[in-house]
């Protein structure tokens, strides 16, 4: 299960990376409330300082910050290429904004919206920061380009097609998923030191931290995987989830994880141990977000051009 840092497939022998299902038309009323927002929202970061929901459009390439609580557009920020995939740097932003078209991490602040960019490698798709730096994912390059004051410090190899970073709550660890080499590497955030591989599912995409646990959905594979790094790495756990799961959020003061079924349009919230409730979503759900502090959860309806908003016991 554990291979050293160089270990891995040859490219050519693997599959290619999974890809959310073609949502059909929904067939159930989205739990919540729904909001038009801008055309194909992917990619959603809330921040609970600012109380903004930061949501990715394309056609035109735009990042919206929208009201969590009313979900109203207070501003558009223009953008040089659409995102998939936001974080946050921290509480009240910037916003991590991965440009693949145009190789860069772009930074907005919130909630003033002034953007900086910073060069990194092929096709960013996702970014993270932890230890004053920040981790971006070229996932044509196989590497994760490592920023520091904005400039490009070091580049790390990292699984084929790395696709989703993540850190672990106190900082430390992060866990990179290679999305068509289906493996997952942890690197010491400081020495930036690899910690070794381990192969996660037939078909990963995305990743969240959960104290020093990563989950990682297997969207080819239908399932959650629960990841324990110590006293070393381990597949500890396997979720089941049929119907082609990829969006997450976690929310760590409920323990509770919220993932996106893109095959059934449908919204599941899960305990480390398994499912608690499935609540009907808006059409092609790619991406999740959550208020920690009050529970609301946000998911992108990308062909309707919406966003749900879903209050605690709604």
């Amino acid at each position: 299960m554990l291979a050293g840092c160089g270990g891995g497939s040859q490219p050519e022998k693997l599959p290619p990376a999974p890809e959310p299902a073609k949502s059909p038309p929904t067939t159930k009323r989205p739990a919540g409330r729904v909001v038009e927002v801008g055309n194909k929202p992917e990619g959603l970061a809330f921040d609970t300082r600012t109380g903004l929901l930061a949501v990715g459009l394309a056609q035109p390439d735009r990042l919206a910050l929208i009201g969590g609580r009313s979900g109203r557009v207070v501003r558009r920020v223009r953008l040089g290429e659409s995102p998939r995939h936001l974080q946050l740097a921290g509480p009240g932003g910037p916003v991590l904004v991965p440009a693949e078209g145009t190789d860069e991490l772009i930074e907005v602040t919130l909630p003033g919206g002034r953007a900086t960019s910073s060069r990194v490698g092929d096709f960013p798709h996702d970014a993270a920061r932890a230890a004053g730096r920040t981790f971006a994912a070229d996932e044509l390059a196989d590497t994760v380009s490592v920023l520091q004051n904005g400039r490009r410090v070091e580049t790390l190899r990292a699984p084929v097609q790395p696709g989703g970073v993540e850190v672990t709550d106190d900082g430390r660890v992060l866990g990179v998923v290679g999305v068509r080499g289906r493996q997952l590497e942890l690197f010491d955030t400081q020495t930036l030191r690899s910690g070794g591989r381990l192969n996660v599912g037939v078909g990963p995409t995305h990743l969240v931290g959960l104290g020093r646990r990563f989950f990682v959905i297997d969207t080819r594979g239908d399932s959650v995987l629960e990841i324990r790094i110590d006293p070393k790495p381990v597949v500890h756990r396997r979720i089941p989830l049929a119907g082609r799961p990829y969006g997450v959020a976690v929310d760590r003061m409920r323990k509770q994880l919220w993932v996106t079924l893109t095959e059934r349009n449908q919204l599941v919230k899960l305990s480390t141990r398994g499912r608690l409730r499935t609540l009907p979503a808006v059409r092609q759900p790619n991406t999740v977000a959550v208020d920690e502090q009050s529970g609301r959860v946000f998911v992108s309806g990308k062909v309707d051009g919406s966003i749900q908003i879903v209050d605690p016991g709604s």
